[in-house]
């Protein structure tokens, strides 16, 4: 039996690393395909696992999936009871955010972010395409920083046209394995290219119709970085279904909010109505921004959120 690290995967098929490096494709073993239903994919990339090739085949088997530190997951496209696992085992993510062409919704932004913060994974807020940006724009994105930076992100433009703060990326990226995730059409490809440009990548276009971006990934794949480090290309990600928590830790998950509560007046308060919530408290004398309560609200009410499914 091998160990490897799947560094590719399309469909049931996987390619692994093994520990000189040589990878293999690889197939999953029938019984760990069924071993999890909740999981649309019981493999992904970034895990470690063991393999051995098969009789006669240039081709592997994989027998068993070792325990992961984190992963990174949403609800699968159809919104059924299932979960995709988007990558694993990974140092920090880098959310790619746009406000033009395509312009990344808020509630976007604060799912991933709750998603992430429940599995502990730290995240870096880039907010591409600063070339495009005009004056409305650039207020827009001061007032977005203010408020995820104090919150604790980091906070950081880039142009992937003149290669803005791109240098500054490659230090954040050296020694530490990245997933990099974001709505179709922000840029993903394009920074990565930069970053790397020995790295064959597929550069997509903005559809000029809906100003909106089309899919150029259509698989997940990790990538070893010329200048140090790994770096997981994801598909773009249109919608993003919370998922393998309870309802009531939601407010664990927004760090602004998560401080404050232990100053509620009861234990179990839900910061919706409750009389002494000193999380209203906090938004109505504005030390917790408008956006971020809204979003909260909205996912605490939101009925098609499951959050966890048994």
């Amino acid at each position: 039996m091998k160990e490897g690290l799947v560094t590719k995967a399309t469909g049931n098929l996987f390619c692994v690393a093994d520990t000189l490096g040589i990878k293999i494709n690889c197939y999953i073993k029938g019984n760990q395909r069924i071993k999890d239903l909740k999981s649309t994919n019981p493999v992904t990339v970034g895990d470690h696992v063991l393999f051995e090739i098969e009789d006669g085949s240039q081709n592997g088997i994989i027998h068993e999936i070792k325990s992961r530190k984190n992963y990174i997951i949403r609800k699968s496209t159809n919104w059924s009871k299932q979960y995709h696992v988007i990558a694993a085992n990974v140092d920090q993510a880098f959310l790619i955010i746009t406000l033009k062409e395509p312009e990344t919704n808020i509630d976007f932004i604060d799912r991933y972010l709750v998603s992430a913060e429940a599995f502990n994974i730290k995240v870096i807020m880039i907010f591409n395409k600063y070339d495009l940006y005009t004056d409305d724009l650039l207020i827009k994105l001061k007032s977005l920083k203010k408020i995820y930076s104090e919150i604790g992100y980091t906070c950081l433009e880039t142009s992937a046209i003149n290669g803005m703060n791109i240098e500054i990326l490659k230090d954040m990226l050296k020694d530490k394995i990245t997933v990099i995730n974001g709505n179709s059409g922000v840029g993903k490809s394009k920074i990565i290219k930069y970053i790397d440009p020995s790295i064959e990548i597929k550069i997509g276009e903005i559809s000029a119709y809906h100003k909106s971006g089309m899919h150029t990934t259509s698989y997940t794949e990790m990538y070893q970085l010329q200048s140090g480090g790994y770096i997981i290309d994801t598909p773009g990600i249109k919608a993003f279904g919370l998922i393998d928590f309870y309802k009531e830790e939601l407010y664990h998950y927004y760090p602004e909010i998560f401080k404050i509560s232990h100053e509620c007046k009861f234990h179990n308060c839900s910061h919706i109505h409750e009389p002494g919530c000193a999380v209203i408290r906090e938004l109505e004398q504005g030390r917790i921004a408008f956006s971020r309560y809204n979003s909260y609200s909205k996912l605490f009410h939101d009925k098609n959120e499951k959050y966890r499914i048994e």
